[in-house]
């Protein structure tokens, strides 16, 4: 155990999970973090421990009292580099490709309202002082997110991403048609698909807890061969998804939608509903009718209008660089993968190898 005192009197422990008492402590903690990322909350933080046999550290900071201040998961992996494995700690991740294929966005440290500042100098101060780890992984974190803070011999920023959304206050504004937001090409597209469909956006349907298996299956049917690297072909993926579909639709923080029309099923998307924004998690669609078609714009225009009928503020794709996502956007944000780096010969030689042959730290 590694702990470290702050001015407030918060201590900063590392131990192993237990998981009789955590989901009480994450909930717990969460009612009193407000407008914290649903990837912190415990919708997906326990779905996705349920799903993965991983065995993560809990960093808990605590005030005087011993109440929770701050909670994250932290691996610890042996992860391959250029030059050989090294000794890195995953923050909020597992450090195990496979485990981590669901994909933290939004990532941070759950934090109480009011105390964030202070529980995240806390914590980077206990992860420093840890000498197990040469490399820190920072996956889906906001620009200028305060855990790059940690001391560091070197960081590098693997990648960025954009967040492209709807601004669903800005559909409402034009009575509802998005399509008039939209470049004259997608709108086009759009057209096109509907008109190929044989008439207006197709209809929405939210799944009830009986749904959610078979139409699940149906989303990892239309997915099967589409991807060189499919998700869906992963058992504990598939099982992950089910498990935070089941255990957010009764909170309403994740809604399963299908479209259809009078030619049939025309997609499937999973989606997280969280503080006023509706995030597009997983998708799935039919086959194109015609060379023309375009059934995924089909389904998120239909969530569009489906989310700004309800007073959502914002309709997300979350992270990615698809040329869809882009077309369909509104507005845009961004995130951010870093490794942050302590010393060590090791990693000293490695970056002076990627500068000789001019290797970003993404290759």
């Amino acid at each position: 155990m590694l702990c470290h005192k702050g001015a407030m009197a918060l201590t900063a422990t590392f131990s192993k999970l237990d998981r009789a008492t955590l989901a009480p402590r994450w909930q717990a903690l969460e009612a009193r973090a407000q407008g914290a990322s649903f990837f912190l909350g415990w919708t997906w933080t326990g779905a996705w421990l349920d799903s993965y046999a991983v065995e993560p550290e809990l960093l808990a900071v605590t005030d005087a009292a011993g109440q929770d201040v701050a909670l994250a998961l932290i691996g610890h992996a042996m992860t391959p580099r250029l030059i050989g494995r090294v000794a890195t700690l995953s923050f909020n991740q597992s450090g195990d490709p496979v485990a981590d294929r669901p994909y933290v966005e939004y990532n941070g440290l759950l934090s109480a309202t009011g105390l964030e500042a202070e529980a995240t100098r806390v914590a980077l101060a206990a992860l420093a002082r840890r000498r197990d780890w040469r490399a820190l992984r920072l996956s889906g974190i906001a620009p200028g997110s305060p855990l790059l803070n940690l001391p560091a011999r070197r960081r590098s920023r693997i990648d960025v991403a954009p967040v492209y959304q709807v601004d669903l206050d800005a559909v409402r504004g034009v009575d509802g048609d998005y399509l008039s937001l939209l470049s004259s090409n997608t709108r086009s597209q759009i057209r096109r698909a509907m008109k190929d469909h044989g008439g207006p956006l197709p209809s929405v349907a939210t799944a009830g807890l009986d749904d959610i298996a078979p139409w699940l299956d149906e989303m990892a049917a239309l997915n099967n061969g589409r991807h060189a690297d499919n998700a869906w072909d992963d058992a504990a993926f598939r099982g992950f998804v089910a498990t935070v579909a089941a255990r957010g639709l009764v909170s309403g923080a994740v809604e399963v939608l299908r479209f259809a029309n009078a030619g049939g099923l025309v997609g499937l998307l999973v989606n997280f509903v969280h503080h006023g924004v509706a995030k597009n998690y997983q998708s799935a669609f039919a086959e194109p009718r015609t060379p023309k078609d375009k059934p995924g714009l089909l389904c998120h225009a239909a969530a569009v209008a489906h989310y700004a009928a309800r007073g959502l503020n914002r309709y997300s794709l979350l992270a990615g660089k698809d040329r869809y996502k882009q077309s369909l956007a509104t507005c845009e944000e961004s995130l951010e993968w870093w490794t942050v780096e302590r010393f060590a010969p090791r990693l000293e030689a490695e970056a002076l190898l990627r500068r000789l042959l001019k290797r970003p730290a993404s290759a």
